[in-house]
């Protein structure tokens, strides 16, 4: 094949790939399963603060935990604690759709503690106004518009619900940016996402084995 041919193909290959990577993108007023993207914050901070802290997906820095606690249509992928850039790798089944927050906070009320659920929204607001940096690869294409994922959960929530035994969190309040995934194709995939706090930077890459 000469230059001038293969020039084009190349291009068009690179377009092709680019597209099925935005095809993967659900708009944040999408719904999955019969839940809202903001009823699917709640249930990620529900997973995500159903283990003690040093069994938690978001504390693992391998992927080894990232099966724990999964079930139904929708799978988690973890943020991280710190600042440290965290690589994962870990297996999903094919079919699952796949919702991550690129920056987040929750607002949950402290023992002895009695406040309103206007408060918590407003801190869980507060503090994720400034996230800045908003990052999304999928296989190395970058996603734009991030801006418009923001999420927030609608009111407040029982945080503790899935502990075992069930511990009363009442209310929590969560916001941030969040994604949902259509099922990633069967196959080895990349999954860059992060942003920036005021109080701290999130740097998340997940070597995902679908099937």
């Amino acid at each position: 094949m000469n230059h001038r041919r293969l020039a084009p193909l190349l291009l068009l290959l690179a377009s092709a790939g680019a597209g099925a990577a935005d095809d993967l993108l659900l708009p944040a007023g999408q719904e999955v399963a019969g839940a809202s993207q903001s009823q699917w914050s709640r249930k990620w901070w529900q997973w995500a603060l159903s283990f003690d802290a040093e069994a938690s997906p978001v504390a693992d820095r391998t992927g080894a935990a990232c099966r724990a606690g999964q079930q139904g249509p929708v799978w988690f992928l973890a943020g991280g604690f710190g600042d440290a850039r965290i690589s994962r790798e870990c297996t999903v089944p094919a079919g699952k759709f796949l919702f991550f927050p690129l920056a987040n906070y929750v607002a949950m009320p402290s023992e002895g503690g009695a406040p309103t659920c206007e408060v918590m929204m407003r801190d869980a607001r507060q503090i994720t106004d400034g996230a800045s940096r908003l990052v999304l690869k999928i296989d190395g294409q970058p996603q734009p518009a991030l801006e418009a994922h923001r999420v927030d959960t609608r009111g407040c929530f029982d945080a503790g619900a899935r502990r075992s035994p069930p511990e009363n969190v009442f209310p929590s309040a969560g916001n941030g940016y969040y994604v949902m995934l259509k099922p990633l194709p069967p196959g080895t995939h990349e999954i860059e996402f992060g942003a920036v706090l005021p109080a701290v930077t999130q740097a998340i890459t997940y070597r995902l084995h679908v099937h």
